[in-house]
């Protein structure tokens, strides 16, 4: 818990997020269940708002983008040749935000009420008038701590990318995963700003009685939405763009090639980030903006497929020829292709203004986001799980199991959401708890409650491959995959400096030169030496449990307690910024010297 290694911080949120997986997956059980039939009653209105509200909060913020920061943690400085993040302390500290925030959002259930509103919390629905109790505060206070956690990380990685990479890897030379990862760090940078600012004004309406959203004391309900779409729909790049970096890696490793169209993959993926940032209106076409704004707004989210088709088109030409291996990885891959197209097309056609009246608020909608959002990027979660867990664990997962485990995941996701297209368009509305009978809805959405619990099943098949591996898994060799990129040089368990000596990189896919040149080691650019090593902090977790207690006062209107707990924090703060910590050197020439690993590093 006091750890600033990057690897272990990595884990820290992998683990997390998988945990809230578990929750959220609980929470479309029951929104499922409860649809399985028209008139229902298995659960209430109330708590159905509750269940979709916190269900879609937890996917996004809780699940999603932990893992994916997890992944990035990871792998991107082992990618990059460099021994740790450039702010290791500032990494633990965004971590411990982060699980404070989804701590503070899940008590929620058990402490009072959770919130009703929906992921996007429109104001003035979540105004203390229209959502009474403490649920829409739970979902402030939670999410601005979370959100806090989150910038910092990003300008973490932005800081590491820029100036720690390894002698030689310029940045044509970075894998795709490390750009995608520098990308989205600069989505979060520009994205969550505004979600911040939102949260702030209406937590000054809840607890304080300001009118920022108050229609009939002059406040202006579009604020909410402007500003929060403005984070929204760049967060949907934000865990859709290390989705494409792992996929790219994936791609690359298991058809043997370099992967196609390297320099068109890296400038699509710029495009497509300062792209996803401009479309945000396309969420508000039936506010009444007017045509001409509409059209812009139209024609700007349809461009996104063009980027978009290029790196389809290019992971297709990077299978072309090649000699593929179907591992489980690679099935995710190559399952996600279709899934993620399928998702794009239905975006292209919600984009369309006038159409998009008819699909607004419709079971379409939600089938088209789950098509982007589960087959773009939990596929490419499962993935990344499967290829990455022998660099992470030194073990290897079950294939056999794991081809269970994509098949049935593969089959239920398809169960659950293909049927909800045509619910849509035969006019079932989201957000709804029951339906009546004879409106011709029962079947599909029987067939989707169905494929729910498919799904479900294929999740607890890789719990239980994680479980069985970690008991009698078999050892993973340093290289199970005959990998391109750095981080398979690295020996297992990964010493806890990583490089026993920093990396010269000689192209893009340094190691898969190294191998070709018949090396087993990627050459060194400095002379074997002591390596200076941070120290570990209790102060990171400290400084969230002083916040999370302020986040809690204040939702109990404390103000007192709250207060009092930020003089604290602030006093936390600086007595560790003030600390003269001149870390540790390990010498990897030592085996007792603090090399985790206990073999020698490769250089």
């Amino acid at each position: 818990m006091t750890t600033v290694d990057h690897k272990k911080i990595g884990i820290m949120y992998i683990a997390s997020g998988l945990f809230y997986l578990f929750v959220g997956g609980i929470e479309a059980l029951l929104i499922r269940l409860q649809l399985i039939g028209p008139n229902q009653d298995f659960v209430g209105p109330d708590t159905f708002n509750q269940l979709f509200t916190t269900h879609g909060t937890t996917m996004i913020f809780f699940v999603a983008m932990p893992i994916l920061i997890g992944f990035m943690n990871y792998i991107m400085p082992l990618q990059i040749g460099a021994r740790d993040v450039a702010f290791p302390a500032m990494n633990a500290f965004s971590f411990w935000l982060f699980f404070v925030g989804a701590l503070i959002f899940n008590i929620s259930w058990f402490a009072g009420g959770a919130p009703d509103g929906g992921w996007f919390a429109y104001a003035p629905v979540t105004l203390d008038q229209y959502s009474p109790g403490p649920g829409m505060d739970f979902y402030d206070i939670g999410l601005q701590i979370s959100g806090f956690g989150t910038i910092m990380g990003a300008i973490n990685f932005i800081v590491t990318i820029v100036n720690m990479r390894a002698p030689g890897m310029t940045y044509l030379r970075m894998p795709l995963f490390t750009w995608t990862t520098f990308v989205t760090s600069a989505l979060i940078l520009f994205a969550f700003p505004p979600l911040t600012i939102n949260l702030f004004l209406l937590m000054f309406d809840r607890l304080f009685d300001a009118n920022f959203f108050n229609v009939g004391e002059g406040g202006n309900v579009l604020i909410w939405q402007h500003l929060f779409w403005l984070f929204g729909h760049p967060e949907v790049y934000i865990v859709i763009l290390p989705a494409f970096g792992i996929m790219s890696e994936v791609f690359a490793t298991f058809s043997k090639k370099r992967l196609f169209g390297y320099s068109a993959m890296v400038f699509s993926t710029v495009v497509i980030g300062f792209l996803g940032y401009m479309v945000w209106v396309h969420h508000m076409f039936t506010d009444g903006l007017g045509p001409l704004v509409n059209a812009i707004f139209s024609v700007s989210s349809m461009l996104i497929a063009i980027p978009t088709g290029i790196k389809i088109f290019n992971w297709l030409f990077t299978m072309w020829g090649g000699r593929i291996q179907f591992t489980t990885a690679m099935l995710y891959a190559v399952g996600f292709i279709p899934t993620f197209v399928m998702g794009g097309v239905t975006g292209v056609m919600v984009a369309t203004a006038p159409a998009d009246y008819q699909y607004h608020d419709s079971y379409f909608v939600v089938a088209h986001f789950h098509y982007v959002l589960i087959g773009g990027t939990v596929f490419a979660i499962m993935a990344a799980l499967y290829y990455w867990y022998p660099r992470m664990f030194n073990r290897m997962l079950d294939e056999r199991l794991g081809k269970w485990n994509f098949w049935l995941t593969f089959i239920g996701f398809h169960m659950i959401f293909f049927p909800q297209h045509f619910l849509g368009l035969m006019g079932m509305p989201r957000r709804v708890f029951t339906y009546q009978e004879g409106m011709g809805l029962e079947f599909w959405n029987l067939v989707s409650t169905i494929g729910a619990f498919v799904f479900a099943v294929g999740v607890l098949i890789l719990v239980y491959n994680i479980v069985l591996t970690a008991r009698k898994g078999k050892p993973a060799p340093h290289d199970p995959w005959d990998g391109r990129t750095l981080e398979w040089a690295l020996p297992n368990p990964t010493p806890v400096y990583n490089f026993a000596q920093t990396p010269l990189v000689k192209g893009l896919d340094s190691f898969w030169l190294e191998k070709q040149a018949g090396k087993s080691q990627v050459t060194a650019a400095e002379p074997m030496g002591p390596i200076h090593m941070p120290s570990n902090s209790y102060l990171p977790i400290l400084q969230s449990v002083v916040f999370m207690i302020a986040g809690l006062a204040a939702i109990y209107r404390s103000f007192g307690v709250a207060l009092l707990a930020m003089v604290v924090f602030t006093g936390i703060f600086l007595a560790y910024i003030l600390e003269e910590d001149e870390g540790y050197h390990i010498d990897p020439r030592d085996p007792d010297s603090g090399n985790e690993g206990g073999e020698e590093a490769h250089g």
